[in-house]
């Protein structure tokens, strides 16, 4: 018991956040309950991300009832690469991509051929509720497929690759590349075997990597070094997730986006309960970090005044990048 006592007082020190601390200090804290299907609902938060100007894959229809299901053909009309997920689904599950169409059926980005009768089934699911964040009934959504930019090829495996930045109060305050593998299915879920990696806030550097809550240097598929990889638009995504303060309320988010090859930054989803992986990722407390910019917040408070996103994001690429220094 003493030994478990100095382990956690260790952990402490270090700014490690538990999820006893995450939910009564942030969550409970700063996300207001009633604001919660803003961000538990991926059909609301597309449509307030839309109508505040910021770009989300394209939604090209949406099924609510058995009978909308009927709707599924016109929905997908000649398209052959979409994705079928649930509105209310969480951890990945329930997401179907389809890559191709293969003689009259479909083939998903893992290779296997699906009937339409097979999609109007999962459909159906969805509805019941089977995916959804406490079983109720759902809504099914279908929607642009994303395609990663060719900066992941060598890193990642089959699925799209996002990028999750937890923001306090609209302050970026770390940041994690979640990379797709084989045991994960091409999903980016860490809990499913995706890999985290650490990013710099600074300059959008990858770090190192956390597999299965194992520090590793390689993608066990690609066998490529994930570390050193420089992620484009950098200042954008940091902007974006930022941005997402004033655009759903809460206090205390995980934004999740993805870089597609064509359309640039994508705000995929928000999360109001964002996992404490990311600190194993960048071998780093959240809570040094979310001390410090709440220290900030008291301080313009004080003084009567409130930063824009542009004032936030540069705070804390001072406050916690790490860009190395140049030798003069």
């Amino acid at each position: 018991m003493f030994g478990f006592w100095k382990t956690w007082k260790a952990l402490e020190a270090r700014g490690i956040m538990g999820i006893n601390r995450r939910n009564a200090d942030y969550v409970l804290k700063y996300n207001k309950r009633s604001l919660y299907p803003i961000v538990d609902d991926k059909i609301i938060t597309k449509e307030r991300a839309i109508a505040a100007g910021i770009h989300v894959p394209q939604l090209y229809g949406v099924i609510s009832t058995e009978k909308e299901i009927d709707k599924l053909d016109e929905i997908i009309g000649g398209r052959n690469d979409f994705v079928i997920k649930p509105a209310q689904g969480a951890g990945g599950d329930g997401i179907i991509v389809i890559a191709d169409r293969f003689e009259g059926r479909y083939r998903t980005v893992s290779g296997k051929i699906i009937s339409h009768e097979e999609i109007e089934h999962h459909v159906s699911s969805i509805l019941t509720g089977l995916y959804s964040l406490g079983g109720h009934r759902d809504r099914a959504l279908i929607e642009y497929r994303v395609i990663p930019d060719q900066i992941f090829k060598s890193i990642s495996y089959e699925g799209v690759p996002d990028i999750r930045i937890i923001v306090l109060m609209g302050y970026p305050v770390m940041a994690m590349l979640r990379l797709p593998t084989r045991q994960s299915g091409g999903k980016a879920n860490l809990h499913q075997g995706a890999i985290g990696v650490g990013v710099d806030l600074a300059t959008g550097l990858t770090l190192r990597g956390t597999w299965l809550n194992n520090i590793i240097a390689k993608h066990p598929d690609t066998t490529n070094a994930v570390d050193g990889v420089q992620l484009p638009y950098w200042d954008g995504f940091m902007k974006l997730a930022a941005g997402c303060y004033e655009l759903c309320g809460l206090g205390y988010i995980g934004v999740d986006m993805v870089l597609d090859q064509e359309k640039g930054p994508l705000i995929l989803e928000l999360n109001a309960r964002p996992g404490l992986n990311i600190q194993i990722a960048n071998d780093c407390g959240l809570t040094l970090r979310t001390h410090a910019v709440e220290a900030r917040l008291e301080e313009l408070k004080a003084r009567g005044v409130t930063e824009t996103v542009e004032e936030r994001v540069a705070f804390v690429q001072e406050m916690f990048g790490h860009i190395p220094q140049v030798e003069g």
